[in-house]
């Protein structure tokens, strides 16, 4: 009987990957690894039903609606929002959690389990900041002081992987892969570093460069990624600042015909290496709208590795990237 269990479920709008490797191949073991794996998906069901915004029950959206009076909510609404704040201060904007409304009028109003929409009358237009949400962290409380939707899609689906990655640690060598972005601990059933493959931005089934990984989580924000579906409004990464699509530095310029091309400085992806995946996840998003050279500077200001690569496929790395170039046929882990 081998000693590798795997299990693949749709969550977060997403499909979810966790697997553990060894740990004995004996039924027991086996129920024990199972058992963990349970508890791990639990923490992504937690996650979701408190943090989206897609539903109105969530307790992301019942706060959103009090707006001017100080509110306690649970811990695992505070973490990952005090952390979003915290990365918007740093990034100057360039992340923002209060980016809800603009994106819900571009069409990403879905809830990905009921296909009903969710809509928050006037969020879109309120012209609200991440400075227009005040937290007391001894309190734990947040309060709202102008109508606005939050979105902690940029760090909620980190903080499930870092519970996820928590609750597995124990068995030492697992893998978890949400949508592409990956928590990876200890090693491989060879006995080696994961090997991870950071996805091509332009071609769908290609990997650009490789990376190996033990005991680190690896995300990356990319252009290709969710394109609207009530708009035809691109991608879903927003630069807070502008309100706009977010490419970086310079989204376009006007070609020889006419039609607007991608400049060397628009970003494709960015992929940031961290502990944490909740880091990992909101750093990658702050670079993408950074763009490359702020971006960079932001990385490595913030002690995180990273790459990016332009729409021209320009590459991007802070100074201590280091890659590696094997062949894989697809963006997820390498399974030996």
């Amino acid at each position: 009987m081998s000693d590798l269990v795997i299990r693949t479920v749709p969550m977060m709008g997403t499909v979810v990957s966790i697997q553990i490797v060894g740990h004995g191949s004996s039924d027991a073991a086996r129920i024990e690894r199972e058992s963990a794996i349970d508890r791990a998906f639990e923490w992504f069901s937690q996650v979701e039903a408190c943090c989206t915004r897609f539903d109105d029950q969530s307790e992301l959206r019942r706060l959103c609606v009090r707006v001017g009076e100080p509110v306690v909510v649970s811990d695992m609404l505070f973490a990952p929002l005090h952390f979003a704040l915290t990365v918007a201060a740093e990034s100057g904007g360039a992340f923002d959690p209060t980016v809800g409304g603009p994106m819900e009028a571009r069409g990403f109003d879905a809830n990905h389990r009921t296909g009903t929409h969710s809509r928050s009358a006037g969020a879109a237009a309120s012209g609200a900041s991440f400075r227009d949400v005040v937290v007391d962290t001894a309190e734990r409380s947040v309060t709202i002081l102008r109508p606005l939707t939050l979105d902690l899609g940029a760090v909620a689906k980190g903080l499930a992987m870092d519970l996820a990655a928590r609750e597995l640690q124990p068995f030492g060598n697992f893998a978890i892969d949400a949508g592409g972005d990956l928590y990876l601990g200890g090693t491989n059933a060879a006995a080696e570093a994961w090997t991870a493959g950071i996805r091509h931005p332009r071609e769908e089934r290609a990997v650009i460069e490789t990376i190996r990984l033990s005991n680190l989580a690896v995300c990356t924000s990319g252009d290709y990624e969710r394109a609207g579906v009530a708009t035809d409004s691109g991608h879903h990464i927003l630069d807070p600042r502008a309100n706009v699509v977010s490419g970086a530095e310079i989204s376009s310029v006007i070609g020889a015909s006419g039609q607007a091309v991608p400049s060397a400085t628009a970003v494709a992806s960015a992929t940031v290496i961290a502990p944490s995946a909740m880091v990992a996840d909101a750093l990658a998003t702050a670079a993408f709208v950074l763009g490359p050279v702020a971006g960079l500077t932001f990385l490595e200001q913030n002690g995180v590795r990273g790459v990016m690569f332009t729409s021209r496929l320009q590459r991007w790395a802070t100074k201590d990237f280091n890659m590696e170039h094997p062949e894989l046929d697809d963006a997820a882990v390498r399974r030996t």
